[in-house]
């Protein structure tokens, strides 16, 4: 047991991130009603920088709030090609990601630092993301499931990996180097 003390610490600090700020985050979920379609403000303020994105490309594109259901439509010269629902707004991931960062942590300085830089990171690379995924089924309609189911998740997902990555071999402090 005494041999296997550093995962289990890793382990429940990871747990105990993960589940605590996935219980805020369902918290703060539980104030928009989707029976009203109500879409949460980060998902809303996700659309927006999107659309501010493929405006800044000079591309034509459009947010509508969808009547039926609670997500935010894309119109990307002038046809709708994609939404925008909580799932997208990538928080589940940067959760996913912090939750990591901190088990697998040294001092208090570096972690907090670390995971504002990836946060900020995660969420630019997931504007970007979306941008792309618009731009690409507006072109390619019929690959729409490889784009959105394995294509763009490996995209964000490959990031965060990247990011554990050097984390645990540059940042943490709990790499040992033998002589």
């Amino acid at each position: 047991m005494l041999q296997h003390k550093l995962f289990f610490i890793f382990l429940i600090k990871f747990l105990l991130f993960y589940m605590v700020f996935t219980f805020i985050y369902r918290q703060y979920l539980n104030q928009y009603n989707p029976m009203l379609n109500e879409v949460d403000s980060i998902s809303t303020l996700v659309a927006h920088n999107t659309n501010d994105f493929l405006l800044f490309l000079k591309q034509d594109s459009k947010l509508v709030n969808h009547e039926f259901e609670p997500s935010i439509k894309i119109f990307y010269k002038g046809k709708y090609v994609s939404r925008i629902i909580e799932g997208c707004n990538a928080v589940s991931v940067i959760i996913l990601f912090a939750a990591f960062i901190f088990a697998f942590s040294s001092t208090i300085k570096k972690t907090f630092l670390y995971i504002i830089l990836g946060v900020i990171l995660i969420y630019v690379l997931n504007i970007v993301r979306i941008a792309l995924l618009t731009y690409s089924l507006y072109y390619y309609p019929d690959y729409e499931e490889l784009l959105h189911g394995t294509v763009f998740p490996l995209f964000i997902y490959g990031v965060v990996f990247l990011l554990w990555i050097g984390w645990v071999l540059k940042f943490s402090g709990n790499n040992r180097k033998d002589d």
